[in-house]
């Protein structure tokens, strides 16, 4: 009896010993009902980055093609320079001054509350339209308060560029261009010694405009405002500067 007790153990020892082991791991591990299961949160490093474009005709694009507006080619470059951006959110619009871009933001705020880049391009209208000077540097500080606000206080994120120079399109030929061109570089100094005095990024780019006058292929199709091979010429010296912010 003793000896068929012993053989059964010795029989159940080794069919245990036989049997592989359970596997262990959160596929098979299945929490108490009470359990709270923490999902980790997402690496928010390699998310695209968001940038808004504040500004005028000059901003939205006039008479080129999405593609070719200066901050969709601007996220185009930084994209093959492996910063990962989203499509540019642009407030702007055809004939806006800095008050129509004021009340625009104002009624109709950007999207979200931060972005990792903010531009602002504002002022030729206010030329156009004989607004006084002392009224745009009023409305340009709140302006590049709000940019500034836009970009979680980061004054590094924020780009200011120059107002173009219109006087050397077709659209002026018949006007006073010396006087368009001094005036245009009037506002300009307002705009730059604001962005110096507020430190954050400025980008000249009126003279690059001024190149028209001996290639039109840098107007576009209007004769007024610039044309896609302008727009680049802007990316092209903003995307580096952008890269070195976010660094």
């Amino acid at each position: 009896m003793l000896k068929a007790i012993s053989s059964s153990i010795s029989i159940m020892l080794l069919l245990l010993a036989c049997e592989k082991p359970t596997a262990f791991g959160p596929s098979t591990y299945i929490p108490p009902a009470d359990t709270v299961v923490v999902t980790p949160p997402a690496d928010t490093a390699s998310s695209p980055k968001a940038f808004l474009a504040l500004g005028d005709s000059y901003t939205i694009g006039q008479s080129v093609t999405v593609a070719e507006r200066f901050p969709v080619q601007t996220t185009a470059l930084l994209n093959n320079l492996h910063l990962s951006f989203n499509q540019p959110e642009i407030i702007a619009q055809t004939g806006w001054t800095t008050a129509n871009l004021l009340s625009a933001i104002n009624s109709t705020p950007p999207s979200k509350p931060t972005y990792d880049i903010v531009s602002l391009l504002i002022g030729v209208n206010n030329q156009y339209q004989h607004r006084t000077q002392d009224e745009y540097r009023l409305q340009f500080i709140t302006l590049l308060e709000r940019a500034i606000q836009y970009a979680g206080n980061k004054k590094n994120r924020v780009f200011v560029l120059s107002i173009p120079d219109y006087s050397v399109t077709p659209f002026a030929s018949a006007s006073n261009t010396a006087l368009i061109a001094k005036q245009i570089d009037s506002f300009n100094m307002i705009n730059k010694s604001l962005a110096l005095q507020y430190q954050v990024n400025y980008l000249n780019i009126t003279e690059d405009t001024r190149q028209a006058t001996v290639d039109p292929s840098l107007i576009a199709s209007d004769g007024l405002h610039p044309s896609g091979a302008e727009y680049a010429v802007w990316a092209a010296k903003l995307a580096p500067m952008i890269q070195m912010a976010l660094r």
